[in-house]
């Protein structure tokens, strides 16, 4: 039984041990609560809503996130998800035939195949830079990333914390030696926000990309695109709106194509203020008490697993946020029908009543778990975990 004294304050399904905040986030009921009463308020009066009051509060809930991230409000622009923000960046940057973009072999498939698809409409060449696996250290990552930049470079495409390995990397060193070297970054920051601490001032990385529906825990649908000012004019939204011929002279042209997209709801930007404040006062210390309790968490779950699954981690403890991969036997070529998932994934949900991720990787048949540690998950449920693991697997030995 889960004993965390937090779960009451999410809508989770009590007959599943939920390990996969990673995947969507999981949202807590006051805050849906405030996203319901915002609806209400829009439907009540539509016109007055959207036209008259809407610009007004996506300016208090930019300046709530800027606050967090650490990043100037008008720097920020709202997108449905991380997903978007790259491909918004990636569709407005120009490329010519030989320029090469820098991606990791473990970048989200999503952004993968964006960074691709961009490259072959420009005749550019996709340079895939593969990480050490296991990683021995922050720095073998650097050392990598950089063996690969040339006098052709680009741009660099790179997870801020990678999904398939929940590896948080090196990126501050990152950017500042590819910005060095005259090369921009792009980074696809879905599952950074709320997870590690974030200065986007610090950074200054040319693009970043991230959710707050993951970590943050907001409602599903509200993301963030940050461009660093200089890089703005050549940032375009998708969908080219009202914004573009705008006489307005009291916002930027970014703020003019980016907050008017069409008709929406904008609730879930709305609903970041009520979330950073009932997520940051679950705990004394705030967020950053949130932050280190549940990458405490996924640490401690991490190595309970690796000794009774008798694997060795992957990593070292500074590459681990609130998510951590743990080794498993390798498995077969076939996949579930159920999202093309891993068939171990359905027998854990369907058969043990545990929603965690099975992935292939570093490719078939080897395979990980990706657990995830949020304030409601307790001991009990990585313990429920390993014992459905050694029912499914068997007998487990010395592996590595």
């Amino acid at each position: 039984m889960n004993t965390s004294p937090f779960r009451s304050h999410w809508s989770l399904d009590p007959e599943v041990t939920f390990i996969n905040h990673g995947s969507f986030g999981a949202c807590p009921t006051r805050v849906l609560e405030e996203q319901s009463r915002l609806r209400a308020r829009l439907e009540a009066e539509p016109v007055r809503f959207l036209l008259r009051e809407v610009e007004g509060l996506l300016d208090s809930a930019r300046a709530a996130l800027g606050a967090f991230v650490d990043a100037d409000p008008d720097d920020l622009a709202f997108v449905n998800n991380a997903s978007t923000g790259v491909n918004t960046v990636l569709r407005s940057l120009r490329f010519s035939a030989g320029d090469e973009l820098l991606v990791t072999d473990n970048e989200y498939n999503a952004s993968r195949n964006a960074i691709e698809f961009v490259a072959s409409q420009w005749g550019a060449k996709v340079v895939v830079i593969k990480l050490p696996w296991p990683v021995p250290s922050a720095q073998a990552v650097v050392d990598t990333v950089l063996s690969h930049v040339t006098d052709r470079t680009r741009l660099l495409l790179i997870d801020h914390i990678t999904s398939p390995t929940g590896l948080v990397l090196p990126l501050a060193t990152i950017v500042r030696a590819l910005r060095e070297r005259g090369v921009e970054t792009l980074v696809e920051g879905a599952h950074a926000p709320g997870q590690v601490p974030l200065s986007l001032r610090q950074l200054g990385v040319g693009y970043y990309s991230g959710n707050c529906h993951k970590w943050l825990c907001a409602p599903k649908g509200a993301a963030f695109l940050h461009v660093r000012k200089d890089l703005q004019p050549g940032i375009r939204p998708l969908v080219i709106s009202h914004g573009y011929n705008s006489r307005r002279k009291d916002r930027s042209q970014f703020r003019l194509d980016f907050d008017w997209l069409g008709t929406d709801d904008p609730t879930p930007f709305l609903c970041i203020p009520k979330v950073l404040e009932v997520m940051g006062g679950m705990l004394p210390g705030g967020w950053a008490e949130v932050m280190a309790s549940n990458r405490a968490k996924a640490l401690a779950a991490r190595s309970f697993l690796c000794q009774r699954l008798g694997v060795a981690p992957h990593c070292p403890e500074d590459m681990v946020g609130s998510m951590a991969t743990v080794a498993l036997p390798d498995g077969g070529m076939e996949v579930s029908v159920i999202q093309g998932s891993e068939p171990l994934q359905d027998k854990l949900l369907f058969e043990h009543g545990i929603e965690v991720p099975v992935v292939v990787w570093p490719r078939p048949p080897q395979r990980h778990l990706r657990l995830s540690a949020q304030l409601y998950n307790s001991p009990e449920d990585y313990q429920r975990l390993a014992d459905a693991l050694q029912a499914e697997l068997g007998p487990v030995g010395s592996r590595s």
